[in-house]
């Protein structure tokens, strides 16, 4: 009997302890993340939406949402503490699982403050949508299998960014045939690339034809044969595409095509890397302006009901300061970058 009150005694004093150390609040400090606060304190900075549970005055999407000198709330570690039988509680599986990935910055990236302006969006959408549901943002940068199989099969609910073709031009279009796709995240200008000292002119779109164009391999068209404008099926243009904007650039500064056509921000982030942005600018005039969109597979049971929650959600983001703060800070993060 004594050896068990004695072992009933010390299972107590080790929770406790557990309790007390894992409720010490950590004091905010210059250039503090709530990704390298999770893995200090929690030891996985994929832990970080923990702190915000822990911390719901937390005003997270407001730049870091940390300030120097704030009492951050340490929720204790997930994980079985060291001589005690007692299991922490499982974790709650997330509703709506969305796929996106990295190498998109500042769009999606994991080592992108906040892991990517659209990446904020769609956590804050979620925040501001009808009946709240639990959701995770799931990481795989092979982009080529997110719309299939795993989007296409339901393996993951959602996903995002992605452009929708136009599907009222053409609705037998596969990805219109396969996917819903939620109101714009955000619009992005495509812009035309060309080399400062022979730029070709673009002031209407009768300009281009006859002109060698690069895009990279495996990404949209649509944009380039609009209807009145069908500069790639009417064969007015000629479309080189690499495998990589890198190589459309390199053809660019040797003089082999034209032009490059790809997003704005893109475009600067390859001018920037490669030390092009004295010899090779855009023409101010976009191609297109395209959304970026959550897509979700037309066969998921609950379909319908996800893409309204989130539309509505984003909607009413849309309405906030939150949205603009959103966007507005991670352009400068963005612009700056690419200046240095």
């Amino acid at each position: 009997m004594l050896r068990i009150i004695i072992s009933t005694v010390f299972a107590m004093l080790i929770m406790v302890t557990g309790a007390l150390a894992c409720s010490a609040p950590h004091i905010v400090s210059q250039g503090d993340t709530l990704r390298a606060i999770a893995e200090l304190k929690l030891g996985d900075a994929s832990d970080w939406p923990r702190l915000i549970d822990a911390n719901p005055d937390l005003q997270i999407g407001r730049s870091t949402g940390l300030t120097v000198g704030m009492a951050l709330k340490i929720p204790c570690p997930e994980r079985i503490t060291q001589g005690s039988s007692v299991a922490p509680p499982k974790r709650e599986v997330a509703e709506i699982r969305l796929l996106t990935g990295s190498n998109n910055a500042p769009f999606t990236d994991k080592k992108w403050p906040g892991q990517g302006m659209l990446s904020e969006v769609v956590n804050a959408a979620f925040e501001q949508s009808p009946s709240p549901v639990s959701h995770a943002l799931i990481w795989d940068d092979d982009w080529s299998r997110h719309l299939f199989p795993l989007i296409d099969s339901t393996d993951f609910d959602m996903g995002f960014p992605w452009v929708r073709p136009d599907c009222e031009q053409n609705p037998e279009q596969e990805l219109c045939v396969r996917f819903h796709f939620s109101d714009a995240l955000i619009d992005l200008a495509i812009l035309l690339f060309v080399r400062a000292d022979d730029p070709i002119q673009f002031e209407q779109d009768r300009d281009l034809v006859g002109h060698k164009i690069c895009r990279p391999k495996g990404y949209f068209t649509h944009d380039l044969d609009r209807i009145g404008r069908e500069w790639v099926s009417q064969g007015k243009i000629t479309l080189i595409q690499p495998e990589t904007a890198e190589a459309c650039f390199e053809l660019l500064a040797r003089g082999d095509v034209d032009g490059v056509a790809v997003n704005e921000f893109l475009g600067a982030q390859k001018l920037h890397a490669m030390g092009l942005q004295s010899t090779i600018v855009p023409i101010d005039r976009p191609l297109s302006i395209q959304g970026l969109h959550v897509v979700i597979s037309k066969t998921h049971w609950r379909g319908t009901s996800h893409l309204y929650r989130f539309n509505a959600g984003l909607r009413a983001l849309k309405e906030t300061d939150r949205y603009r703060e959103i966007v507005n800070r991670h352009l400068s993060l963005f612009w700056d970058e690419v200046k240095e």
